[in-house]
Formats: structure tokens, sequence, C-alpha cells
């Protein structure tokens, strides 16, 4: 993301998408009411209502639409926001509804009444923050799958099967080396397509030693970037298993999934004791206003449900008062585990200053 130009305090910024992931940062940033100004297409019909053979153009046009609704589409990284037209060319008419589709490379005005603090946090750390580079690879005896970390959580970039020992004997009818023959040639593509700096290989048992060992003989370079982890299940689940082991967080330290993981397992533990922990819009609301609330979390999903039944009033004003009296506010992906667990408590939760009860 490039934040082209801005004044958050007569209200505006313009923004670059960069990336797919700036996408999803703007889909917490941009609300129901917000102006967003962009290039679009609009539908426009050529010659006169009585003519049969009329013709439907779609024409590149400069819109400023009041934003509705707000939908980011990760499988298709396109980020739809629909809302009414308020400013366009003279044949554009006023007040009728449109469609913005802001994708890579697309350039837009964000206009609010009040930016929160949070927001433009988001909008800088994303000007700043680089791709991730972290590919994670779960493999067994015969089947390995990849992910590569995202802000959002990871992509889950798919699996590959094949075929060798069940043991450590020579056994002349299996071709053991050809699975990681196979399986090293498309860690070295997906190392090369994503600039992958860190690669972490997991598995049960031996495998991931000896996949390792082929590994330094063919690839000195990509071999550099290893780090040895353990699992003991398969695909997502393996996946989160891996993103909690203690040998991958000096890795990981520095990647948003496991801080968000982090936090919301600091606010369960909190949750657990009956101390400082709370969740639910009520709760939260009432400690809110108490000015006790130090780090609210809030799910990107929670988020699109309160806009989507048009509450989002409710929680905008619980963000306010909690930045008004200098707390936190983070946006926590529902993509990865610690989102999801969020998700079940409701969506919703802080870490207090001190006790309420």
């Amino acid at each position: 993301m490039r934040i082209v130009n801005s004044d958050f305090k007569k209200g505006y910024a313009k923004i670059k998408v960069n990336t797919a992931e700036d996408l999803w940062t703007l889909s917490q940033v941009v609300d129901p009411g917000d102006l967003v100004k962009g290039q679009t297409f609009r539908k426009i019909k050529i010659g006169s209502e009585e003519e049969r053979n009329q013709a439907i153009v779609r024409k590149p046009v400069t819109l400023t639409i009041e934003v509705g609704k707000v939908e980011f589409h990760k499988y298709t990284n396109s980020l739809r926001v629909s809302g009414v037209i308020r400013e366009g060319p003279e044949d554009i008419q006023r007040g009728s509804h449109h469609t913005i589709d802001v994708n890579e490379g697309s350039v837009i005005k964000i206009t609010k009444e009040e930016w929160l603090n949070f927001q433009i946090e988001k909008l800088k750390e994303a000007a700043k923050e680089k791709l991730s580079n972290i590919l994670i690879v779960a493999m067994d005896r015969n089947e390995a799958c990849f992910a590569i970390m995202k802000k959002y959580g990871y992509e889950y970039l798919g699996e590959i099967e094949g075929r060798v020992q069940k043991k450590r004997v020579q056994d002349k009818t299996v071709k053991e080396k050809e699975f990681y023959e196979d399986l090293i040639k498309k860690i070295q593509e997906y190392v090369k397509r994503y600039k992958i700096e860190y690669l972490i290989l997991a598995s049960p048992a031996f495998w991931k030693d000896e996949l390792y060992k082929e590994l330094k003989k063919k690839d000195q370079e990509t071999s550099k970037k290893v780090t040895l982890a353990t699992c003991n299940s398969f695909g997502k689940n393996a996946i989160n298993e891996v993103l909690k082991r203690d040998e991958v967080k000096q890795v990981l330290k520095h990647d948003r999934v496991v801080r968000e993981t982090n936090l919301v397992e600091d606010l369960l533990g909190e949750i657990r004791k009956g101390d400082i922990g709370i969740y639910g819009i009520k709760q939260t609301r009432e400690a809110a206003e108490a000015g006790a609330i130090k780090t609210l979390l809030i799910t990107d999903k929670y988020l699109q449900n309160m806009r989507a039944e048009e509450k989002y009033k409710d929680l905008e004003y619980v963000m306010k008062l909690v930045e008004k009296n200098k707390g936190t506010i983070i946006i926590i992906s529902d993509e990865h585990e610690g989102g999801k667990k969020l998700q079940g408590i409701t969506g919703i939760g802080a870490i207090l200053r001190y006790k309420l009860y």
C-alpha cells in the first residue's frame, strides 16, 4: 500500500493498492457513511429509449459514493465498495446505486467525518509493511501441504502426494527419493514465486530431517532458510499446530498471525481466571464507559456482521470511548485459529486495566 497523500484532520486519505493484502486492510478501514472516490465502470445506454437496437456500453468514470456496504473477497482478491453516488460526471444520476471494485493497482480516496487512531495506524502500518515471506511445509511419509503467511492469516497453497518407504529398510520396489525430489521442486517454485525468506519444515518422526538432508544436497541456498518443527497432523490442522511450536516462534515473532493469536490467548487466559478479561458487546461497552479497557480485540467477521446488521454505530461508540481513554484497538482476522477462538466467544473482547467487579 502507498499513501499517495493524506490529511486526516481534514478527513481524507488517498491510497494506492499494491497487494491483495492491502484490500483486507482497507476492508477494516472503510466504514458505512464514508465517501470513497475512485475510477470505475458504469453501464451507459447509447441512443434514445425508442430505438430498438439501443446499445449499452461500459464507460470508465470517476465517481464518489457514500458507502453502504463493504465486502472483501479473498479468493478473488477484490474489495467491493457499494453505495449511493454523490459525485460524478453530469450524465450520471446522483443518488443511484453503484459498486466500485477495488483491486491491485487501484487508487481510491477515502473521506471520513472522523478517523479513529487505529484506522490511521492500520494504513501507516500497511504502507511500511512488506509482504509476508514465510513458507510452511507440513509433511509425513507420503504427502505434504504448503501454506504462506498472510496479514490476514495464511493462504493454503495446496498438497502433493507421493510414495516413500514405510520403514528404514532397503526396498527396491519403492523409489523413496522421488517424493523428496518432487517436494523440493515444489518448494523451490514457491520460494522463487513468493520471494520466501523463511522456510519451516514440519513433520512427525524423521521425515522432515530426511527432506532437509536432500534439500541441503540439491539447494544449499534454500536450505539456509529452513527451521525444523514437529507436527502430529496434516493439512490446515498441521499449519495451526506449527504456528504454536516454540521452535518457530523466533521466526514468526514479528508475524501478525502469531501476535494476534498470542493476544487472544492472553484474553482467554484472563477470562478463565475471572480477572481482567471480558467478552461480548454489553460487557465491553460497560468497560469502555468506565475507561477500563486497555486492549480491545475485534474479529474482522464481527466487524462485518455489525455493519451488515446495521449495528455498527454501537461498535463505533465503544471504539471511540476506548481511543478517548488511550486504549488500543486491534482487528483480528478470523482466518487463523486465534481469530476463530475469539469469534467463538462473540467476536469481541477486551483486556482491562483493572478488574471491574
